[in-house]
């Protein structure tokens, strides 16, 4: 293992440890008997102990295992921050199934793709959900199960009752029958605790090597698959991630849970890290830079994970002065490359150091992190995490190593790397080779054994953390009968972190303008796919051969997002 970045770890950090032989579950198990009256979960007033969250865990997977889940389907869970998506998780791996998280902002098209590819026949979803739900049901597995739960289920019992008036107000209610295949979560959970022993099928053994979770990425190639990790990839990703942090205070810690959990990096930076160690997470099911900053001041938030854009928009807030983030004592950064200039204003307004991360889906996710308290040079992507091997490798054969200074193609590995790609055997053998996960992505190491992330081997751009794929948007706009060439590139953005921008050229004849391009995308593609802006040209740069010059475009693509692009883009 190659050692030359270990003495730059942090004091305490080791570079090497064991990790016990858990399944996701086990987690929290350990936590419910160390911490059982500690909080867990916060929610808009609503405490839930270890003690309390362990229980409606169990009283999940009985549920789920009396409606006929069996160990090893695939339980998809489309959910935003709420505390039904910590139970539904650890519920779906106590049962023995497979959780396949599903982004709630996916179009139907999105959503039926992830659902065959996955074989999902059962989904935890948020009934404001439905409609899209029940638009793709006849042409997945869907019929079997679809259990819904509302955003009132865990308020406080005053909020509970004044939600269907707020619902209605803002035209939000959504009326649903709730009977077979359609079953209510509360009603679930219910049913299951009280149903004697004989009546629901026994908890089954699960073993560590088994698949706790199919996470969805387009991977290193541009096409959507389901990566494959193991309840023992979870949960030493999290033991890494408290290894990383030596003045780790177990049982103390708060985290502001408002990176979202259905993606790789909240799942394990903030649900799984800070239910590991006992320690409350307060949920914001969408981020707002007033609420953040309220809940960060409010509870004393001593852990924040986020992205590029929460940080840059708490620093914006124009009211932020009148709330103190100095109870902060760590900050993470990940899922895209963070701005200096945004780092440096959120530093300077909370008096904590941002340690900016690295990983991927297929090592899930995290490999890299910057020192939480020592020095890092500024746009370092950090340092491999203990048992965590790195080399900078030739992009051309991926045999040959790249002195230090130069740029190569990273690839990684360690106990986290993924299993492979769900179904996919040719393209698991693409990428992982002989132990090694070819992440596709160019960096480059200096002599201290700091990475840097250069570009990407594939034109993958990273708005909000989110991965979209350049052809899958040009596809879309290709399908507009005045769009005669369309490319796609990622600008730099400080918001974002990247935009998505279109470069457009008109067929002859054809008069069609940048709002009505962006609406006919909106009605295909997720929010944060969607570009921002579309520049029009007669005609695009091109190689001597015909080939676009992408790289071009996207050198020159500049922009400064407007008040209503903000909005467009917000979670």
């Amino acid at each position: 293992m190659q050692l030359s970045w270990i003495s730059r770890y942090d004091a305490g950090v080791p570079a090497t440890s064991e990790y016990p032989e858990w399944t996701v579950p086990d987690l929290l198990r350990r936590s419910a008997s160390r911490f059982p009256d500690s909080p867990a979960l916060f929610f808009y007033g609503m405490r839930i102990s270890f003690h309390e969250l362990n229980d409606l865990t169990t009283r999940c997977a009985l549920g789920l295992r009396r409606l006929g889940v069996q160990p090893g389907d695939r339980v998809a869970l489309m959910l935003p921050n709420i505390p039904q998506a910590v139970i539904a998780y650890y519920g779906v791996l106590k049962a023995g199934a497979i959780v396949t998280p599903t982004n709630p902002l996916y179009v139907e098209r999105e959503i039926e793709s992830q659902l065959i590819d996955s074989g999902s026949e059962t989904i935890i979803a948020l009934d404001l959900f439905y409609p899209r739900l029940s638009a793709v049901r006849e042409r997945t597995h869907l019929p079997e199960r679809i259990i819904l739960t509302s955003l009132r289920d865990f308020l406080p019992a005053v909020k509970r009752l004044i939600y269907p008036l707020k619902a209605r107000w803002e035209k939000r209610w959504v009326a649903i029958d709730k009977t077979p295949p359609v079953y209510d979560f509360l009603e679930l959970l219910d049913c299951a605790s009280s149903q004697s022993d004989s009546d629901v099928p026994p908890l089954p053994s699960v073993e560590p090597d088994a698949l706790a979770q199919i996470q969805y990425t387009g991977g290193t190639t541009g096409t959507p698959k389901g990566v494959m990790l193991t309840h023992r990839n979870v949960v030493v990703n999290a033991m890494q991630g408290r290894l990383w942090c030596s003045d780790f205070r177990e049982g103390k810690e708060v985290f502001l849970g408002a990176v979202p959990l259905f993606h790789c990096y909240g799942l394990s930076t903030c649900q799984n890290l800070a239910l590991a160690t006992g320690c409350e997470i307060v949920l914001l099911p969408r981020f707002h830079a007033d609420e953040a900053v309220k809940a960060i001041h409010k509870h004393r938030v001593t852990i924040l994970s986020g992205v590029p854009v929460m940080f840059s928009m708490i620093t914006d807030f124009p009211q932020v002065g009148r709330y103190d983030l100095h109870s902060i004592r760590v900050c993470l950064c990940g899922a895209s490359p963070l701005p200096a200039e945004v780092q440096e204003g959120f530093e300077r307004l909370s008096g904590v150091k941002i340690s900016e991360g690295y990983g991927l889906s297929e090592a899930g996710p995290t490999t890299h992190c910057n020192p939480i308290h020592g020095e890092h040079p500024r746009g370092s992507m950090g340092l491999p995490f203990p048992d965590t091997e790195a080399r900078v490798v030739d992009v051309e054969t991926g045999l040959r190593d790249i002195p230090i200074g130069e740029a190569g193609e990273l690839i990684v590995r360690g106990p986290q790397v993924m299993r492979g790609y769900w179904k996919k055997e040719a393209d698991t053998q693409a990428v992982l080779r002989d132990g090694w996960l070819y992440t596709g992505d160019i960096v480059r190491r200096d002599e201290q054994g700091f990475f840097f992330f250069l570009d990407r081997k594939k034109d993958v751009i990273k708005p909000w953390g989110e991965t979209v794929y350049p052809r899958e948007v040009e596809d879309i706009l290709f399908q507009h009968p005045a769009v005669r060439e369309a490319v796609v590139v990622g600008a730099p953005d400080r918001h974002y972190g990247e935009a998505v921008k279109a470069f457009v050229v008109r067929k002859d004849g054809y008069d069609v303008s940048e709002k009505e391009l962006i609406d006919h995308c909106r009605q295909s593609l997720a929010r944060f796919k969607v570009p921002v802006t579309i520049e029009f040209r007669s005609e695009l740069p091109r190689t001597i051969i015909g080939k676009v010059l992408r790289r071009a475009l996207r050198e020159n693509a500049t922009m400064t997002l407007t008040d209503a692009q903000v909005s467009h883009k917000a979670m």
